[in-house]
């Protein structure tokens, strides 16, 4: 009886899902689709379904996929719905390498490079160059001061210090302020409208880019030496050293709402300080205890300006009494890729209008 009752559980479960995939449906849609290489799942839902982040939902309505994770081409996508059920259509031959949800090449960047951590004070730094130098590079000597228990063949990585997040609170925007060769702030260089101080918010974390790795040769008192290893960026006096990571990022991408939208989360910080478009990295003011995770993806809104009804009040000291709440606009849709604890990364996926520094997350499905 057991084993029957879960099989019509399953069963009305199946009904019910692939049921919800054929609602989302684009009218427009092909009975099939052959993936093909340089596909995207993203771009490929995109074409297909209403919300793009359900992709895995029609994936599992497929069963000739063997992994709903993965897709290879060569799959043939069954398009087409008979009383909520798909018309399984012929296995195609799998060609090449798995899909990915988004090329990892407009990523990899942030997913090797860079890092965010509550406390900078406490890591290792390097305090001196071979021979005095400026700078060093790769073939060359720096010293670190700090490194305790350090052992002669032991790998590092030297990062530095770059930017400084804050938090806002209420209305207040969130931001970041560049750091000195200390990993001291920059006073005065906040870059959010409202500011920064102790009555606006807390710090969320120092982010540090990766500039070189390194091997300890030897250790004489508190200071270990390291060659530099890689030709990567020039390393000077105050970076700081970190372990490797032997794993840092997550390979495939499971795109999902999340199970909640996090008070006040906003865009923390866009790459380059422009307007971020589709394919653009921006860094996002809530994290892991927010409950983020890779994947999660939301929807990002330009936060309705407050302004004076002139008309219904035309005196002006009335007007400014009388304030009407602007609507949010509607700008994208991106999804995290790499979470720390109160800082996030996440790729624009789509968008209709620049987003930018301060803009408001909602869920996926929001539509104000």
């Amino acid at each position: 009886m057991l084993k029957r009752l879960l099989a019509v559980t399953a069963a009305m479960l199946l009904t019910i899902a692939t049921a919800a995939v054929a609602a989302e449906l684009a009218g427009d849609h092909p009975t099939t689709y052959t993936v093909k290489k340089g596909d995207t799942l993203w771009d490929i839902a995109g074409r297909f379904l209403k919300k793009p982040w359900l992709w895995p939902e029609i994936w599992q309505a497929n069963p000739q996929v063997k992994n709903p994770h993965l897709i290879y081409p060569g799959d043939v996508l069954s398009l087409v719905y008979i009383d909520g059920k798909p018309v399984v259509q012929a296995e195609g031959p799998q060609i090449g390498e798995a899909v990915n949800t988004i090329p990892l090449s407009d990523i990899e960047p942030f997913l090797k490079q860079f890092t965010v951590l509550d406390d900078i004070e406490s890591l290792p730094h390097v305090v001196g160059l071979e021979e005095d130098r400026m700078r060093a590079a790769a073939g060359q000597l720096v010293y670190v001061r700090g490194l305790d228990g350090a052992q002669p063949g032991q790998l590092v990585d030297i990062v530095r210090p770059v930017n400084l997040f804050g938090g806002g609170k209420g209305r207040r925007i969130p931001g970041f302020t560049p750091l000195n060769d200390r990993g001291d702030r920059m006073h005065g260089h906040w870059t959010t409208p409202m500011g920064f101080g102790e009555a606006t918010g807390e710090i969320l974390g120092h982010e540090l880019q990766l500039h070189a790795s390194g091997e300890v040769t030897r250790v004489q008192g508190e200071v270990a030496v390291v060659l530099l290893r890689d030709e990567g960026r020039e390393i000077r006096v105050g970076d700081r050293v970190l372990p490797p990571e032997s794993q840092p990022y997550d390979l495939q991408f499971m795109p999902r709402a999340p199970d909640s939208i996090p008070e006040n989360g906003r865009i923390l910080a866009v790459a380059d300080g422009m307007g971020a478009g589709p394919r653009y990295v921006v860094a996002l003011s809530v994290g892991a205890r927010e409950g983020i995770r890779n994947g999660h993806t939301f929807s990002v809104w330009s936060e309705g300006a407050v302004r004076p009804d002139r008309i219904a009040n035309r005196n002006a000291f009335m007007a400014n009494r009388d304030k009407v709440e602007m609507p949010d606009d509607f700008l994208g849709h991106l999804m995290v890729f790499r979470t720390f604890d109160k800082v996030s990364y996440a790729l624009v996926m789509n968008g209709i209008r620049p987003i930018s520094q301060g803009d408001v997350l909602k869920h996926p499905d929001a539509v104000e």
